[in-house]
């Protein structure tokens, strides 16, 4: 687990999952950003520090920043860092659902979770989430 800003956005990689690595972190930076929580400009952390504070490989944590710049999300500013670009006002909720469910169906076939047993537990998780409040975790 791994802080990557002084809002808290933290950062968690499931080392059993069948999702790679740089791909869990990729995919929640990229939420935060879209969502607003890292707003535009908001330093990064360096490659380094974060991949010794999630105990992973640099070079996996290049990767995912790769990707995001890539993806025009962030900006790589040489030896300053990495830092939040600015982005559309309007995030692409379609796409970020549609990587959102492959990773889950993922996860839930390396488990042999059925599609009637997936389609269950998402109403029940839906359905709960409507009826809680932030302060009930």
């Amino acid at each position: 687990m791994a802080q990557i800003s002084a809002t808290l956005v933290i950062v968690e990689l499931n080392p059993g999952s069948a999702i790679p690595p740089y791909e869990q972190l990729r995919a929640q930076i990229e939420l935060a950003i879209v969502s607003g929580t890292l707003p535009a400009g908001h330093q990064l952390p360096p490659i380094r520090q974060l991949a010794r504070d999630l105990e992973i490989a640099a070079g996996t944590v290049a990767r995912a920043y790769r990707e995001l710049e890539s993806a025009g999300l962030i900006e790589t500013r040489g030896r300053h860092g990495s830092v939040v670009a600015p982005v559309s006002s309007k995030p692409d909720k379609k796409r970020l659902a549609q990587q959102a469910a492959e990773r889950f169906v993922l996860e839930l076939r390396q488990i042999g979770i059925t599609l009637a047993e997936a389609n269950e537990l998402i109403v029940d998780t839906y359905h709960r989430s409507e009826t809680e409040t932030p302060d009930s975790n």
